[in-house]
């Protein structure tokens, strides 16, 4: 297991763990950066109709492991191996990491991890079973970090899924500024 000391650390300097072939742990901090900034969050109109009808039941942090095992299984050679897992539950469990979860009926149907310090959320991974579910939870995610108060949603990377959210990509500089900024404030990301 990564020593939870050292995760913090590493997330405020700007660095995350990924497991690579061999079960190594490699650190990554790319340049540039992505981020979802939250001022500009877009929601598709489609999925603002599903997001309405309520489909889904959001739920927060009730199925964290879960959720990181799902996110693992979505495709062979997973950068998430059980060392990852079984330290960001040790996270979990110290209140710096959590899983926003889209419930249909009594399945798991989707849902997304990450890491919290500050005003910052580092968002790590996302999965559904159901069509639209890991987005109805990004939306979830979205309201929550605005309501409170934080500064930055990291994606690390940007992808055209994200994109068409209003993902965008940073130089590595900025983003260590925003995220210094954002390590200043104090933000609870609060329960259910």
């Amino acid at each position: 297991m990564i020593d939870p000391a050292l995760l913090v650390r590493a997330y405020r300097e700007g660095l995350f763990p990924m497991a690579l072939a061999g079960g190594e742990i490699g650190w990554f901090s790319p340049d540039p950066r992505g981020i979802l900034p939250l001022e500009a969050f877009h929601t598709p109109s489609r999925l603002g109709r599903v997001v309405r009808q309520g489909t889904f039941e959001v739920r927060i942090d009730s199925a964290f492991v879960e959720v990181m095992r799902a996110c693992a299984e979505r495709d062979e050679g997973s950068w998430i191996s059980d060392e990852i897992i079984e330290s960001y539950a040790a996270l979990h469990r110290l209140g710096l990491a959590h899983s926003v979860e889209t419930w249909h009926g009594h399945e798991l149907a989707g849902g997304l991890y990450g890491v919290h310090l500050g005003a910052a959320f580092f968002g790590e991974s996302m999965f559904h079973r159901i069509t639209d579910a890991s987005k109805v939870a990004l939306v979830g995610l979205i309201e929550r970090l605005t309501r409170q108060g934080f500064l930055l949603l990291d994606t690390q990377w940007t992808t055209p899924h994200l994109e068409q959210f209003g993902a965008i990509e940073i130089p590595r500089k900025t983003y260590m500024r925003q995220l210094s900024h954002a390590l200043e404030r104090h933000c609870s990301f609060g329960g259910s």
